[in-house]
């Protein structure tokens, strides 16, 4: 297990994001349709422009928003946390979905780790949620119902469980 919980950098996403976006000579317009290309033809809302534009002042951004914009950057969910060192692994990548499909959380894949790491350490719910900043003891607990969860949120709770954010990273089609 991690001992300390690092922050995820919201800021530090938004530079590497913007740093990219410049690099490929690609206007925000063009970078919003070139990530939402990757699912174009499903029911999923594509990504504003302003939604990429605004996540460094937004203290929680949707997964949903994350995980493509990490996928098309080609960085981990690690590679984001306030003091980051190590280069990621090749099991560390996120997976390319593929043309029609999105990477999703599995939130009840995610909560039945916690539960099983809770049990594990002998301790109750409430107990879990004071050692992961910003959660109560119902999100946490509802989490087995399958609902969309934030960043910088998600990566205490991988932290705590001393995974990492792919293993319950899904392709999803919608």
């Amino acid at each position: 297990m991690i001992a300390s919980l690092r922050p995820f950098d919201m800021q530090a996403l938004q530079a590497a994001l913007e740093e990219a976006r410049l690099a490929r000579g690609l206007s925000w317009s063009e970078l919003a349709a070139e990530i939402n290309r990757a699912f174009a033809g499903t029911p999923s809302i594509p990504i504003s422009v302003s939604t990429l534009r605004g996540m460094r002042k937004k203290s929680s951004v949707t997964s949903a928003v994350v995980l493509q914009v990490l996928r098309w950057l080609g960085r981990t969910p690690e590679s984001f946390l306030v003091g980051f060192s190590a280069g990621a692994s090749e099991e560390e990548q996120l997976p390319e979905p593929g043309s029609g499909h999105v990477l999703r959380f599995d939130t009840r894949a995610m909560h039945e780790a916690l539960d099983a790491e809770r049990a594990r350490r002998g301790m109750k719910w409430k107990e879990v949620a004071n050692k992961l900043p910003g959660f109560s003891e119902n999100m946490l607990k509802n989490l087995a119902t399958g609902p969309l969860i934030g960043f910088p949120r998600v990566m205490l709770i991988l932290q705590w469980l001393g995974q990492p954010a792919v293993r319950f990273v899904r392709v999803h089609r919608r």
